[in-house]
């Protein structure tokens, strides 16, 4: 590494650690004290961090207190992108998954179940991480459109039901949150839907 660049990798290093400390600090302060009645400045306060230095690195608080979802979204995508689209597209974004979470550190585990009750006990966070799922839900579709009908209807509606799927495996894995036994509720939600379309009233 020449004088030249050793200052850059010393700065996205030093960023990186600031990220990490704000998003690890987020879930556990905003855990103790709420989120809706946690004020930004307390979080800076306890990192020791500047609204500047904070708004280089996050949005909003709601965007530092989903730091595990977007990680784990922003994966997922990548894995998408990476994986070969043959067969059943319901196939393809349960292994996209499956992968995803293998890829997903102790850290994350540790920090994911924490935000999913942050997100539980209040409505704004929920309503920023219902729009992020969209956002989510709309960038797949955009990249799989070549394998949609005219209208991609289709295609929509089983993105809808794999985040359904993934929604059920993390209510089901909530409170105990084993990160092992998270696969295998998914892979159990998702091979529950065909039987859930043709679920019946007794007459």
């Amino acid at each position: 590494m020449t004088p030249s660049e050793q200052p850059v990798g010393l700065r996205e290093r030093k960023k990186l650690r600031t990220r990490q400390a704000l998003a690890d600090t987020a879930v556990t302060l905003f855990g103790e004290r709420g989120f809706d009645g946690t004020p930004l400045d307390a979080l800076l306060e306890r990192v020791e961090v500047s609204r500047r230095t904070f708004f280089r690195n996050f949005r909003s608080k709601e965007d530092v207190a989903l730091t595990a979802v977007k990680q784990l979204w922003d994966v997922y995508l990548d894995v998408l992108d990476s994986t070969e689209k043959s067969g059943p597209l319901a196939d393809v974004f349960l292994d996209a998954m499956l992968t995803t979470l293998e890829r997903m550190d102790e850290d994350w585990y540790r920090r994911f179940p924490l935000t999913l009750r942050l997100i539980d006990g209040s409505p704004a966070l929920d309503g920023h991480s219902l729009r992020h799922c969209a956002e989510i839900q709309a960038e797949i579709t955009r990249r799989l459109g070549g394998h949609s009908g005219p209208d991609g209807l289709e295609l929509r509606l089983l993105i809808e039901f794999f985040v359904a799927s993934w929604r059920c495996a993390l209510d089901e894995w909530l409170p105990e949150c084993a990160p092992g036994e998270l696969p295998a509720l998914l892979r159990r939600t998702c091979s529950s839907m065909s039987a859930a379309l043709d679920l019946s009233l007794p007459a």
